[in-house]
């Protein structure tokens, strides 16, 4: 008679019936485990000296020496947008005369090949400077280029005192200027609120306005194109996702764009290490989030507005910055969001049949801003004045 075999596990295991639920669970506690072991082996490591960060905090009034007014004139300044939070600014001070100059090794090389988007952000700066100089009472004159871009000097401004305080709205509106990245609630503008911020612009700047949601929905299509195109180009996503920040490290940096500030939902959130490594298989997931989350934002908006310049250049761009954060302080005075949208203009074709939408044909686009209602996120990190200034003895 044939021995039966015995059904019984070898000793010292135990056999463990796992179904579907069980296995999903353990698959995604796996993939979660992957995705965070940079994190948690940098939680390992002795935390960095963290630089000294700007306050999003302004003085009222004028410091009472020159020296301490320069401080609070860059202070200003520093808390303008740049593109991915690169801060791709530097101070000279020498009596009651500043220099802004760019730091070319923040530049962004890939996705702003042509510095347009530096050169829009020393303007956003150099709008900030100007707009608390008038608040204070001083009287700015501003020389654009001084050396003919020699020791890329961008601009010097000087100052006399004695002047009435002026912008004052505008320089409340400093400390709570946000890109604001959130879904909005598809209200459009008031007319007399479209008219306030369309007057902040000079003559030499335009501005193309979008409104009708038909006509924003083929935009929003548009910029889910250009989005999952520039994800999914490896040396563009290389250089985005160097301005990345995970964790504390906007705080031990000083720069950079939080994963928490981009908005994203569900798993390119909390995976947001590996859906945007270039280097990564999760990147075509990280593509599709993003793309999907550009349409969206669009779609929420109120309006999209494109400021073009005449003709390509530094200097026009420097004042097609100045332009547009005039702009994004009037908005924020009055209560709105807005976002510029960079990624659309940074695709050839895309950026061709954007300016066919907004018939600017002819013109140089500069930013693409969607503007909205939503509440406001937190402030961004700004390196502090000590970082990006030197000062000059006569």
């Amino acid at each position: 008679m044939r021995r039966q075999a015995s059904r019984e596990p070898p000793t010292g295991f135990t056999t463990v019936g796992i179904d579907r639920r069980r296995f999903l669970i353990v698959l995604g506690g796996t993939a979660a485990y992957m995705a965070l072991r940079p994190r948690l082996a940098a939680a390992r490591k002795p935390p960095r000296a963290r630089p000294p960060l700007q306050p999003w905090t302004l003085p009222d009034r004028a410091p009472e020496s020159a020296l301490e007014t320069a401080r609070a004139l860059i202070g200003a300044a520093i808390l303008a947008p740049s593109h991915w939070n690169s801060q791709p600014w530097r101070f000279e001070v020498e009596d009651t005369s500043i220099r802004l100059l760019a730091d070319t090794r923040r530049a962004l090389p890939v996705t702003d090949p042509d510095g347009r988007w530096m050169m829009a952000s020393l303007g956003a700066a150099l709008e900030n400077l100007l707009v608390a100089a008038r608040a204070y009472g001083l009287r700015p004159t501003v020389d654009y280029f001084p050396f003919e871009g020699a020791g890329d000097v961008v601009a010097q401004v000087s100052w006399t005192g004695g002047d009435a305080p002026r912008d004052r709205s505008l320089f409340g509106a400093l400390p709570r200027r946000r890109t604001n990245r959130r879904g909005y609630d598809g209200r459009t503008l008031f007319p007399q609120n479209r008219a306030q911020i369309s007057a902040q612009v000079p003559e030499s700047v335009r501005l193309h306005w979008i409104d009708d949601r038909d006509a924003l929905r083929p935009l929003a299509d548009l910029a889910y194109e250009a989005t999952k195109s520039q994800v999914l180009d490896a040396r563009a996503e290389a250089e985005r996702y160097g301005w990345m920040r995970f964790g504390d490290s906007a705080l031990e940096r000083g720069d950079g764009v939080m994963v928490d500030a981009l908005e994203m939902g569900g798993f390119a959130h909390w995976f947001a290490g590996r859906y945007f490594d270039p280097n990564s298989w999760f990147l075509r997931f990280g593509a599709e989030s993003a793309a999907h989350q550009a349409r969206d934002a669009i779609r929420s908006g109120g309006s999209l507005v494109l400021l073009t310049t005449p003709v390509a250049g530094n200097p026009q761009w420097v004042v097609g910055g100045q332009a547009y954060e005039r702009l994004a302080l009037k908005a924020t005075q009055l209560g709105i969001a807005q976002q510029p949208l960079i990624v659309p203009l940074e695709v050839p074709r895309i950026r061709d049949e954007l300016v066919r939408r907004f018939d600017a044909q002819g013109e140089e686009p500069l930013l693409l801003v969607r503007l909205g209602h939503a509440k406001a996120p937190p402030p961004s990190v700004r390196r502090a004045v000590a970082l990006v200034t030197s000062y000059r003895t006569s």
